[in-house]
């Protein structure tokens, strides 16, 4: 079975057809750089040039970086506020002539992950954070997830955590991924001593540079590198869509 699987981010957004079975992306991905600013018709209109990219007619799995519930937008941290209050799932399926399933992009990510990746076969609780233009997050108690969780935005420093540890606020400081680190290990610090996670993932863009902060990391939890790395949103979307959409024979 595939499916196509698309990932919003603040930055670009990305799409490839997946074998759910596998996880793996049975085409190459594409990317396009998100509008700016990135108001639901012009982030519409590119994931429509994204599916005709694709010559996709089937259903589509779609992650966003937003709090969804029942398909509408309730948040809107890294795209136009004008996207809170819509649905944006059916806004999707208007525009493309297709049943589209939306889900938090950090939940995608932490989905793929947990059935395919890093996570796979771990009990307890797993915390999943995609670390690019934000910090997303979704959280995981015996393999159940726990949605839209946004604890990329707890405070540090009188701060929003994601201001001080995201990737694009250490290029957005010129800082090496070494003089990073310790701003991302108090974010670590933070969180773990509210949750107390079993294991900690690392994705997002952050994740092609593990090595370089890792052994940097004074956290006393279990950290890894997503092992789908910065394709498990997408991957995660197509898993979803296979989950919650009808799909024909």
């Amino acid at each position: 079975m595939q499916i196509l699987g698309l990932d919003i981010g603040g930055s670009g957004i990305k799409g490839a057809i997946v074998d759910v079975a596998t996880g793996v992306l049975v085409t190459p991905r594409h990317r396009i750089p998100t509008p700016n600013p990135a108001t639901p018709e012009a982030v519409v209109e590119t994931a429509v040039q994204l599916v005709q990219h694709f010559a996709w007619r089937g259903p589509i799995g779609c992650g966003f970086p937003a709090v969804i519930k029942g398909g509408i937008i309730h948040t809107a941290a890294n795209v136009s506020p004008r996207w809170i209050g819509v649905n944006g799932r059916q806004m999707l399926e208007q525009a493309i002539g297709a049943p589209v399933a939306v889900l938090n992009d950090a939940d995608a990510a932490g989905l793929a992950e947990m059935r395919l990746g890093a996570g796979r076969d771990r009990d307890g609780v797993v915390l999943m954070l995609t670390v690019g233009t934000g910090i997303g997050t979704a959280l995981f108690v015996n393999g159940v997830l726990v949605p839209n969780t946004e604890l990329g935005h707890i405070e540090i420093r009188g701060k929003d955590a994601e201001s001080r540890a995201s990737d694009s606020a250490r290029e957005r400081k010129g800082l090496s991924y070494q003089a990073w680190a310790p701003r991302f290990d108090e974010y670590l610090q933070r969180i773990s001593a509210l949750l107390w996670p079993d294991l900690i993932i690392v994705g997002g863009g952050a994740s092609k540079a593990f090595e370089k902060f890792a052994p940097l990391l004074a956290v006393h939890v279990e950290v890894l590198p997503a092992q789908l790395r910065n394709e498990a949103g997408i991957i995660g979307a197509a898993l979803y869509a296979h989950e919650q959409l009808p799909i024909p024979a």
